[in-house]
C-alpha cells in the first residue's frame, strides 16, 4: 500500500488538469494552444521521467526512485498551486510529469520484486486501482472547487498524495532483488522473510545464494537489444503501443465532449467525468479480485473482446440516427468500453512489464516500455481530434476497435502467462519461444 501510494499521486496529476484548465485559461488568457501545451506537458515529461528510471532505479534503488519522485510531486504541486505566471505553471506541469513516468515505472518494479509469486498480480494491480481512485479524487476535487474557479486549490491538493507516499516509502525496505544484486544478499533474505519462507526466498532471488549477481547486472542503452531480455522488450514495448491506441485516453480527456454530441444533456461536464471514473475504479477492483485466479492471458482475452465489441457499437452509435436511444447507447458503450480497459489490459500491462524481464534487463525493459506509453499517450491525444474531424467520430472508433483486434492476436500468439511463476521462470519462458519460432 506504501508503493501504491505513487499510483494515487499520478492518476491525481493525471486527472487534475481536466478541471483546473477550466479556470485557468481565464486567469492568464490562454490562447488554445497554451491550453493544449498545459494539457500535453505531463505526459511529456513522463516521457523523460520514463527513460530516466532505468539509471535512478539501479543506481538508488527502487526505493530511492520512489522517494526522489515524492519530492518531486510535492514541490511541483506547491510552485503549480503558487505559480504566478503561465510560464511557471507549465513548468511545474512539466516537473510533475517527469515524477509520473518515474513513478510509473518504478512502483510495480518494485512491488514485483517484493511480492511473494502467489500474490504478485494483485499486489501489484493495486497499482492500477490507486492511479483510478487518484484520477476519480481529481474530478471530485475539481467539482468541489469549480464553482470558485479556485485552480490553486485543487493543484494544492495534490500534495497531500505526495507527502503521503514520502513518508511511507521511507518506512518501506528496498526491494529484495535489487538488495541481492548490489552484494547484500543476506538483508534480501530477511526482507522477503518478513512476508514468506526461506522457499520464497530461494525462488525471488533466482535460486542462488547470491542472488545471482552476474544475471542481476544491469543492461542500458541499446544492449538489451542484443540482450537476453529482447523478447521481453518486444512484448512491452508492443503492448505499450497497442494499449494507448486503443483510445481509452480520448475518452478521458474528452469523455464529456463525446457525450455532449450524442445528445445528452450533461449540463455539467465533471459530472460525466465522475461517472467515468467511478466504472473505471469499480472495474480495476473487479480485476484485483481475478487476476491470480484466471491468470493474466484470460483477463486480456475478456478485455479486448469487451473493448472490441463496445467500441464497434460506440462506431455505430455515433454514425447513427436513433435519437435518444442513440444517445443511450454511446453512453453504454463508453462505459462498457472503459470497464473492459480497467479489467484487463490497464492493469495487466503494468504487471506483465514488471514480470516478464530477467533481472538485469527489469529496471531498464520497465523503463523503456513505460517511456514508450507516454509517447503514445501523447500521439494519441494529438492526433485525435484532427482525425475525428476529418473522418468523423463513429470511424474515428472503428480504428481503435481494430487496434484491439491487432492486441488480441499479438496476446495469443506473444505473450506469456505469468501468473504464480517465479520470475526467474518466465524469463526462461521467453527464451524458449525464440528458440521455437513461437
Amino acid at each position: 500500500m506504501s508503493a501504491s501510494l505513487g499510483g494515487f499521486a499520478v492518476g491525481y496529476n493525471l486527472g487534475v488538469i481536466a478541471a483546473a484548465l477550466l479556470s485557468v485559461r481565464g486567469d492568464f488568457a490562454l490562447s488554445d494552444f497554451e491550453q493544449g501545451a498545459l494539457a500535453s506537458v505531463l505526459p511529456l515529461g513522463a516521457l523523460v521521467g520514463g527513460l530516466t528510471t532505468t539509471r535512478l532505479a539501479d543506481a538508488l534503488g527502487r526505493r530511492g526512485t520512489l522517494l526522489l519522485a515524492a519530492a518531486i510531486f510535492l514541490a511541483s504541486s506547491a510552485v503549480a498551486a503558487t505559480a504566478g505566471s503561465y510560464g511557471v505553471l507549465l513548468a511545474a506541469r512539466a516537473a510533475a510529469g517527469v515524477a509520473v513516468g518515474a513513478t510509473s515505472s518504478a512502483v510495480p518494479l518494485y512491488l514485483s520484486e517484493i511480492a511473494p509469486s502467489g500474490v504478485r498480480g494483485r499486489l501489484v494491480t493495486i497499482n492500477q486501482l490507486m492511479l483510478t481512485l487518484g484520477i476519480l479524487v481529481s474530478y471530485c476535487v475539481g467539482l468541489v472547487f469549480d464553482s470558485s474557479g479556485s485552480w490553486r486549490a485543487m493543484f494544492a491538493v495534490g500534495a497531500v498524495p505526495a507527502a503521503a507516499l514520502l513518508v511511507a516509502i521511507l518506512r518501506s525496505p528496498e526491494t529484495p532483488v535489487w538488495l541481492a544484486a548490489h552484494g547484500r544478499a543476506e538483508r534480501a533474505r530477511q526482507v522477503i522473510e518478513q512476508v514468506a519462507d526461506r522457499d520464497e526466498a530461494d525462488r525471488l532471488l533466482g535460486g542462488a545464494p547470491d542472488g545471482d549477481r552476474r544475471g542481476s547486472q544491469g543492461v542500458r542503452g541499446s544492449a538489451i537489444l542484443r540482450s537476453a531480455a529482447r523478447p521481453a522488450l518486444v512484448i512491452g514495448v508492443t503492448l505499450a503501443v497497442l494499449q494507448q491506441f486503443s483510445g481509452i485516453n480520448t475518452i478521458i480527456y474528452y469523455g464529456p465532449t463525446i457525450m455532449e454530441k450524442t445528445g445528452l444533456s450533461a449540463s455539467n461536464s465533471m459530472v460525466s467525468a465522475i461517472i467515468i471514473g467511478l466504472v473505471n475504479v469499480a472495474a480495476t477492483a473487479v480485476s484485483f479480485r481475478l487476476v491470480d485466479r484466471l491468470g493474466r492471458r484470460p483477463l486480456l482475452r475478456i478485455s479486448l473482446l469487451g473493448m472490441v465489441v463496445s467500441l464497434t457499437l460506440l462506431g455505430v452509435s455515433l454514425e447513427s440516427s436513433l435519437g435518444a436511444a442513440g444517445s443511450w447507447l454511446s453512453l453504454f458503450c463508453i462505459l462498457a468500453f472503459v470497464a473492459s480497459f480497467a479489467i484487463g489490459m490497464g492493469p495487466v500491462f503494468w504487471l506483465l512489464i514488471a514480470e516478464i524481464f530477467p533481472p538485469g534487463a527489469r529496471a531498464s525493459g520497465a523503463s523503456i516500455s513505460t517511456a514508450v506509453v507516454w509517447c503514445s499517450n501523447f500521439a494519441v491525444g494529438l492526433v485525435f481530434l484532427p482525425l475525428a474531424g476529418a473522418i468523423g467520430q463513429g470511424p474515428t472508433f472503428w480504428v481503435f476497435a481494430g487496434v484491439c483486434v491487432v492486441a488480441l492476436v499479438f496476446v495469443e500468439r506473444r505473450v506469456p502467462e505469468t501468473k504464480g511463476r517465479p520470475l526467474s521462470d518466465i524469463a526462461a519462458d521467453l527464451d524458449r519461444r525464440v528458440l521455437a519460432g513461437r
